[in-house]
């Protein structure tokens, strides 16, 4: 992929509603690049009125059209269809995600749109292979665990990752027979809605999956809070997470699939084996999209006797990216979305300061042409577990750096009060990685590496503050039905 003009890209800015695009009558909300701070598009916010439309033409598309009582095999055809035409439009597709996102267009095009086409046709697959069960019961009875979808489902995904984030929520629900109203961030909002469109040519019915622009505050809250909304599926902040549950709970009572923040620790000990593979897979873990991803390896714990030459080599690859804007092809290191995100990190980087820590790469802003927020790889030492780089979700690149002498001290810096998503065991002795992972409050923990691959039968989702249900594997397909019991007497 070569680089491309960001000006020179032409998208539908509406509410993709019922196969259209349709203006709302709400607030206008401006969109700016993440690369130069240049404000390039408006939204028009979906209020109440129009998410009602949204979520009710949903509900009737999916009934009127036979979506929810098809044949499982037709919706996994049409699903196989959309992924098709997503791999068919990846330039276009990627051109929106790195004009609107932190993603690298070269990142995008090799690893976005093939993710979330991928996904897609896992779920595809999935339409046909789970039924309900048949249960035992007396002499003449029946019983019976009827599966059926829960109805119209309400998605709210991130900015960090918008494409495969939209292939988590609506790959799943609509294989199983529901129907989606989808918000994207209103910070990157075209891509998801380009997803729409081709779901309609691929002929999923026009309404089946909508997509509403907005805040959370106004577009994501008409959208948990509508009574026909059966079920919310969201991925974002635990702050947001919690207050959705709370909605969720006072207008129906209805479950929730939250996929929340994180702190997540690598635990290193002086078995881990070549140690520049090691710090690289560190540094990937805390710097892959600056730092903006709830799964980010973000505390470094690592064993006395490697801790100086493991923090040597990490200095030094902290000193090799270099911003670039996320249309240009060499592009590798990504921007922060924002201004408010990148003062958020500056901020916490200096009360961590504040508080006793020792900044030994980074800790700044790079100086670069435009507004964009392109913030140094930052390694914080000398940090306590109190330390508030310790305590918060940064979501930005910076590596807090703690010793320890043995497993046990290990264990329990690697505690946290809030978080519990993800956690990294860097060691070739198995035994020892048997007992972290039982020992580890961690939804996921990764062993000899620390990322997720394309093996979309492992789900994801975390503990405590960090969320609760899953997203990927069958759990999140079996997740977006709801089961009925059947006892006939003959």
């Amino acid at each position: 992929m070569s680089d491309f003009d960001p000006e020179k890209i032409t998208f539908s800015s509406g509410n993709y509603i019922n196969g259209e695009y349709i203006s709302a009558p709400g607030d206008s909300l401006g969109v700016k690049r993440p690369s130069d701070g240049q404000l390039y598009a408006e939204i028009h916010q979906a209020d109440a009125q129009t998410v009602d439309a949204a979520v009710t033409l949903a509900e009737a598309a999916r009934i009127d059209s036979g979506w929810s009582t098809c044949s499982p095999r037709e919706r996994g055809a049409a699903l196989f269809r959309w992924a098709d035409l997503i791999d068919g439009d990846s330039e276009y597709l990627a051109k929106l995600e790195a004009v609107g996102s932190t993603r690298p267009i070269t990142d995008v095009i090799n690893h976005e749109v093939p993710f979330t086409a991928a996904a897609i046709r896992f779920y595809a697959e999935c339409a046909d292979k789970y039924s309900g069960d048949v249960l035992p019961t007396r002499k003449n009875s029946l019983g019976m665990l009827i599966n059926e979808p829960y109805g119209v489902i309400g998605a709210i995904t991130p900015w960090n990752f918008p494409l495969s984030m939209a292939s988590w929520k609506c790959g799943p629900a609509l294989a199983a027979g529901n129907a989606v109203v989808l918000k994207p961030s209103e910070l990157t909002p075209f891509s998801t809605a380009r997803l729409a469109e081709l779901a309609v040519r691929a002929g999923i019915p026009a309404g089946v999956l909508n997509v509403v622009q907005g805040s959370g505050q106004t577009t994501g809250n008409a959208l948990v809070t509508h009574p026909l909304i059966r079920k919310v599926s969201f991925t974002g902040s635990t702050v947001t997470g919690a207050a959705i549950m709370s909605q969720a709970a006072l207008h129906g009572t209805k479950p929730v699939t939250l996929e929340l923040g994180g702190k997540s620790p690598q635990l290193v000990f002086d078995d881990a084996g070549d140690i520049d593979e090691v710090a690289d897979r560190i540094f990937q873990g805390f710097t892959a999209n600056a730092g903006q991803a709830c799964v980010s390896g973000t505390r470094l714990i690592v064993q006395r006797g490697i801790a100086a030459a493991l923090t040597e080599k990490l200095i030094a690859l902290c000193q090799q990216p270099q911003p670039g804007m996320t249309w240009q092809a060499s592009s590798r290191y990504s921007p922060l979305i924002d201004q408010r995100q990148g003062e958020k990190v500056a901020s916490i980087v200096a009360a961590s300061v504040a508080q006793g820590a020792e900044i030994l790469a980074g800790g700044q802003r790079f100086e670069h042409p435009g507004d964009g927020w392109f913030w140094q790889p930052t390694l914080l030492a000398k940090v306590a577990c109190d330390n508030v780089a310790v305590q918060q979700e940064i979501f930005g690149p910076v590596l807090t750096i703690q010793v320890f002498d043995d497993e046990h001290e290990a264990i329990a810096l690697a505690r946290h009060d809030v978080f519990g998503l993800c956690a990294g065991v860097h060691t070739l002795n198995l035994p020892r990685a048997m007992r972290l992972i039982n020992a580890l409050d961690a939804g996921t923990v990764w062993v000899n590496r620390y990322r997720r691959t394309h093996d979309f039968i492992i789900p994801t989702g975390g503990f405590q503050g960090s969320g609760m249900g899953k997203d990927l594997g069958r759990q999140a397909f079996e997740a977006s039905m709801r089961q009925k019991s059947v006892l006939i007497d003959f």
